[in-house]
């Protein structure tokens, strides 16, 4: 049998197959086998490598998801470049062999990537399956005709060529970064992707649900059959049926069949209350259950206008959104959900509500959990269309590939209820001639000829409609805008009529706990495009909100701007989190972008209080910089508050006076000649204190502290455990400049897979057993190993007071 951990993978695979059933046979019709586990790999290009006695044994063993790239080193000269990350690239090999039950023979078997970068080739027994070129788009391979069961082995192999380079303007990762399954059906069973669920009447009194469903017979006989599907809540309640008439379905063909029903007293999928319902369709032969599908179901209707913006279930919602890469920082572009998870998390408790998926289709694990959580997706098909932005990118690849992208991009994503918009391009060059209009014809035609239910919007740079060929297409749903918001005010003249978001937004530059003194003045850096520009010899940007790129602007300008524009439907900033790649403003060795709101680790830099501030309800007060400066310095304090109407600071128990939020100010600062001690901000509603927070002049470093985002992890070899590491002085004050070296070591269940400290110049690997803390931090990650065996992690460095931290191991059973 293979040897995997059986539907392990499957219960967090939203839209694809989940076995729900009311006895032990029909759940055996469909088999959904995680197929990640014990791979062997090769990194550079091996002639005969995809035949079946080729020799593996120098190869190396290990799991999917798996990115190569990540593990390499850094250096200027690789050609994937520093805005590529300045890692490694190349061509990988990767192999697998598998036996299957003899009870499988009559069945139909597939493989499905979720997403192998790139220049895929596949071959099962020797047998060529094809290529994918596209590194971000899903697929799957039919395999039972090539298949041995019982004794005979099998033996699946995957080229994956990543060698011509520059090929992106960021980091992509290398090799099968996401994840991988096999799928044995019935002959007769729901086809790949092969439902679509509509909403189209939808109140708090009643829902219209509307289902198609593609059934394939892979046999050599004509099949009768009928259809059930159950909507099912979220506490498994049948809630209606759709049920089809018996007809038949032709030998080795396709069928389509679709239904209405009603829900009663729907519960509505929101922000706020992220409702999902499931659909289960189960085909049945002769009275006989041969095939189950699960899709997802998320009940809410919505709107786009051009006066007043986005609404919700009928309510007025500003969508407040970040764009996002797909890498998840220290794991390279490994899609693992528990990182995933973590980010959003974190993204989620800043008030972000909308994730753009900039600027390719993303992984299945993050839209899932945007189901689960809550937010509004803009899924994003394309960075480049027939116009290249380097040399070797998609462009190379589009007359071939565009339109099938495209589709199964849309097939894959339909279902998600936190889709909301199909974006089909990012800054694209063709919206500066005439070519622009006939192909956003042709792309948006594509989408709807899928689904009608979700508006189609491209984002744009240039807002002089005569001058945008992408626009006169007329054929957007909704305009995005990139950048340029002193321009804002006059869209509702220039582009009459026209639904409006800001789909990607401030480009501010920030390092986090770095301050330069005085915050003075915005900088622009650089100034335009190559300019110089008077940097910091260290390659940090300061913390406060004060420095952009020359394209973009400061995280308030922007804000202050869009809150009060009722037509803006929201926005996109670029980026909620720091990204591997584009380092600007910095030449090597920088090798990641200043651009997050929360840095590469998963810190927040200070402007996430700002927004904190600005978008959730939750008390925010935030007073920074650290308190260690020289004696007599002037230091700028800030202070991002809210449900206050002043703050008060206090400096060593004195008063510096108090300050209210003035207009639309966004924050209030003092100017502080710094003595030594505690620095105090205290604020108030009606003479009430709302809030208190002090910063302490901390001493000498002293001792480490490992604090754990969560107390136990899963055995099954994919949850993660982030480790925060801080450097304190003997009083247990964080350190602000400290850089100590952190050794790790760990034992039991769980494994060191990435360390990070987030400073954007930082050269060590990431696959290290070490890490320097930057402005006294850094996170260690560990993975299950498999193994129920409790963790202990250590952490040393010479002259600090060691750590040790013990982690709990719990069999996934006992998990969600």
């Amino acid at each position: 049998m293979i040897k995997s951990i059986f539907y392990r993978f499957i219960l967090s695979s939203f839209c694809l197959l989940l076995l729900v059933s009311c006895n032990t046979s029909e759940a055996e019709n469909r088999i959904v086998e995680d197929f990640n586990f014990e791979w062997q790999f090769h990194l550079g290009d091996t002639a005969n490598a995809q035949n079946i006695g080729f020799n593996t044994q120098s190869w190396r063993s290990l799991n999917l998801p798996h990115d190569w790239s990540i593990e390499g080193s850094f250096s200027e000269e690789h050609p994937t470049k520093p805005e590529g990350g300045a890692l490694p690239a190349g061509i990988g090999w990767y192999r697998k062999t598998f036996s299957l039950p003899k009870e499988w023979k009559d069945k139909s078997v597939a493989i499905e990537f979720d997403g192998v970068y790139r220049n895929s080739e596949v071959w099962i027994n020797g047998e060529y399956l094809g290529k994918r070129p596209n590194g971000y788009i899903s697929f799957a391979y039919e395999l039972t005709k090539h298949l041995n069961y019982g004794t005979e082995t099998n033996i699946i192999a995957v080229r994956v060529d990543n060698s011509a380079q520059p090929n992106s303007r960021w980091y992509t990762g290398s090799g099968i970064y996401r994840n991988v399954r096999l799928v044995a059906t019935e002959k007769l069973h729901v086809a790949h992707w092969g439902t679509f669920v509509k909403t189209p009447q939808v109140s708090k009194e009643q829902a219209e649900v509307e289902l198609a469903v593609k059934l394939q017979n892979d046999s050599e006989a004509e099949k009768v059959y009928r259809v059930i599907s159950r909507i099912l809540n979220s506490e498994q309640q049948e809630v209606a049926t759709i049920t089809s008439e018996e007809r038949s379905i032709q030998a080795k063909s396709t069928d389509s069949i679709a239904g209405v029903t009603r829900v009663n007293q729907p519960q509505l999928w929101s922000i706020e209350n992220p409702h999902l319902y499931s659909i289960v369709t189960t085909i049945y032969e002769n009275d006989k259950a041969v095939d189950q599908y699960k899709t997802p179901l998320g009940i809410r209707f919505f709107d786009f206008k051009a006066e007043t913006g986005f609404t919700l279930n009928g309510v007025a919602t500003k969508i407040l959104g970040v764009c996002l890469h797909h890498d998840n920082g220290a794991l390279g572009a490994v899609a693992n959900r528990y990182a995933i998870k973590r980010k959003l998390s974190i993204l989620k408790d800043m008030g972000v509500n909308g994730i753009r998926t900039a600027h390719n289709p993303p992984s299945l694990e993050l839209l899932q959990l945007c189901d689960e959580m809550g937010f509004i997706v803009q899924d994003e098909a394309f960075d480049v269309w027939k116009k290249k932005k380097v040399v070797a990118d998609y462009h190379t690849d589009w007359a071939d590939w565009y339109k099938k992208d495209l589709q199964d991009l849309v097939k894959r994503d339909r279902n998600h209820p936190s889709v909301f918009m199909w974006s089909i391009g990012n800054e694209i060059r063709e919206q500066f001639d005439s070519t622009g209009i006939a192909i956003t014809k042709e792309l948006v035609g594509l989408v709807k000829e899928l689904d009608k239910t979700r508006p189609v919007t491209c984002a744009l740079t240039e807002n002089i409609p005569e001058k945008n060929f992408i626009y006169q297409s007329g054929a957007l749903d909704l305009l995005g805008f990139n950048y340029k918001h002193e321009d804002y005010k006059s869209f509702p003249n220039r582009f009459k009529g026209e639904k409006i978001i800001a789909s990607e937004t401030m480009s501010a530059l920030a390092t986090r706990g770095h301050y330069d003194l005085p915050a003075a003045e915005v900088k622009r850096w650089p100034p335009a495009h190559h300019a110089p520009f008077d940097g910091n010899e260290d390659y940090t940007v300061s913390a406060y909100d004060m420095v952009s790129a020359y394209w973009g602007s400061t995280h308030e300008e922007t804000w202050k701007e869009v809150k009060k524009l009722d037509f803006i439907a929201g926005l996109f900033i670029w980026t909620g989190f720091d990204y591997l790649g584009e380092p600007i403003p910095y030449p090597y060795p920088a090798r990641s972008s200043y651009f997050g709101i929360v840095d590469l680790a998963g810190f927040p830099k200070d402007v996430y209080y700002m927004y904190q501030s600005e978008w959730t309800t939750k008390p925010v007060l935030h007073l920074f910089p650290h308190w260690n400066w020289d004696e007599g310095q002037e230091v700028d304090v800030w202070a991002y508050y809210n449900n206050a109407d002043e703050v008060e600071l206090f400096l060593n128990g004195k008063s510096l006076g108090s300050k209210s939020k003035n207009g639309d100010d966004l924050h209030i600062s003092w100017k502080v000649d710094y003595v030594p001690g505690i620095l105090k901000a205290v604020s108030s509603k009606n003479g009430k204190v709302v809030l208190e927070k002090e910063i302490k002049t901390a001493g000498a470093p002293a001792q480490i502290k490992l604090t754990p985002d969560k107390k136990a992890i899963s055995d099954d070899g994919y949850d993660l455990i982030y480790v925060t590491v801080e450097v304190l002085d003997e009083n247990g004050n964080l350190t602000p400049k400290s850089n100590n070296q952190i050794n790790f070591s760990i034992e039991g269940g769980g494994s060191i897979v990435g360390v990070d400290n987030g400073y954007q110049a930082n050269l060590n690997s990431f696959k290290d057993k070490s890490c320097q803390v930057y402005n006294g931090k850094c996170i260690v990650i560990i993975q299950s190993n498999r193994f129920e065996n409790l963790i202990t992690l250590k952490a040393s460095s010479p002259k600090l007071q060691s750590e040790l931290l013990n982690i709990a191991v719990e069999p996934i059973e006992k998990k969600e």
